[in-house]
C-alpha cells in the first residue's frame, strides 16, 4: 500500500510538471531518490507518461480530428503533420541508440540538480531577451524550424533539462510567440512520449511483475488527472506571465536537491 501511495504522489508530480519547463523526469528522479522509491528497470518514470499523453489527446482531440480529416485536401494540414514527424525523428533515433546510456548513467540525482539550476538561468536569460514574436500559429512553422526544435528536444534526454523547456525556448528563439511555442511543445509531446513509452515497455515488459503493473497504473491515473489540469491552464498563464516563475522554481529545487544530497546522500 505504501508503494501505491508513493506511486500516486509521483504520478501527481509527473502530471503537474510534464508540460512545464521544469523537467518532470528530473522531479521524479529527485523525489523518488529521497523517498527511496525504486522502480524495476527504471520503467515507472517513463511508462506513467502515458497518462500525460492521454490528457493532451483529450484536450486537443477536436483539433487533432479536424487536422486528420483535412489531410487529403488541405496542404497546411499535411504541412503540420509532416512538421511534427520531422521534429519527432531526431529524438526517436537518438533515444533508441542511447536508451541504455541514458538510464544507466544520466538518471543521476546530481546531474538532475545541476541541469535544473543551469536550465533555470537559461530561462531567465531568454525571458529578458527582446524577442520579436513573428510566428503565432504552431501549425504553420517552416519545416526547417520544426527540425531545429526537434534537434533541441534531444538535449532533454539529460534528465533535468526539460523536454518542454528545450522545445519552448528553442521555438521562442526562432520567433515563435510564447503561446505558439508552448502549444507546439504539447503536439510534439504526443509522438515523443508515446514512442518512449512503447520502446521502454518493449524493452522491459518481461521483467515487470504484477506489483510493478499496479504501481504503474496508479501513477498513470494520477498523472492523467494532474496533466489534464495543467494542459488546460498553461497556455493562458504563459501568455500573460511568461516563464520566469518556472525558472526560479528550477533554481530553488535544484539547489535544495544539492543540499539534500550533500546531507543525506
Amino acid at each position: 500500500m505504501s508503494q501505491i501511495i508513493e506511486a500516486l504522489f509521483l504520478g501527481l508530480i509527473e502530471g503537474l510538471t510534464e508540460f512545464l519547463p521544469v523537467s518532470s523526469t528530473g522531479h521524479l528522479l529527485l523525489v523518488g531518490h529521497f523517498l527511496g522509491f525504486e522502480s524495476t528497470g527504471k520503467t515507472f518514470e517513463v511508462l506513467i507518461q502515458l497518462g500525460a499523453i492521454l490528457a493532451i489527446l483529450s484536450v486537443y482531440f477536436g483539433k487533432l480530428w479536424s487536422i486528420a480529416k483535412a489531410l487529403p485536401h488541405d496542404p497546411m494540414a499535411r504541412h503540420f503533420v509532416i512538421g511534427v514527424l520531422v521534429a519527432f525523428l531526431p529524438a526517436a533515433l537518438i533515444g533508441a541508440v542511447l536508451h541504455g546510456f541514458i538510464k544507466e548513467v544520466l538518471f543521476n540525482p546530481w546531474i538532475v540538480c545541476m541541469t535544473l539550476i543551469v536550465g533555470g538561468f537559461v530561462l531567465l536569460a531568454v525571458e529578458r531577451m527582446p524577442l520579436e514574436a513573428t510566428k503565432t500559429d504552431a501549425t504553420r512553422f517552416p519545416l526547417s524550424m520544426y527540425l531545429k526544435i526537434g534537434l533541441l528536444q534531444c538535449i532533454a534526454m539529460v534528465p533535468g533539462v526539460s523536454r518542454s523547456g528545450a522545445t519552448i525556448v528553442g521555438a521562442m528563439l526562432m520567433g515563435a510567440s510564447k503561446r505558439a511555442a508552448a502549444e507546439f511543445s504539447f503536439f510534439l509531446a504526443m509522438p515523443t512520449m508515446a514512442g518512449a513509452f512503447t520502446y521502454d515497455l518493449l524493452k522491459n515488459y518481461k521483467i515487470l511483475s504484477a506489483n510493478d503493473a499496479a504501481i504503474i497504473v496508479a501513477g498513470f491515473i494520477s498523472a492523467f488527472v494532474a496533466a489534464l489540469l495543467v494542459v488546460k491552464l498553461l497556455l493562458d498563464y504563459v501568455s500573460r506571465h511568461g516563464f520566469t516563475p518556472f525558472a526560479y522554481w528550477r533554481i530553488v529545487v535544484g539547489a535544495a536537491g544539492l543540499a539534500g544530497l550533500m546531507v543525506y546522500g
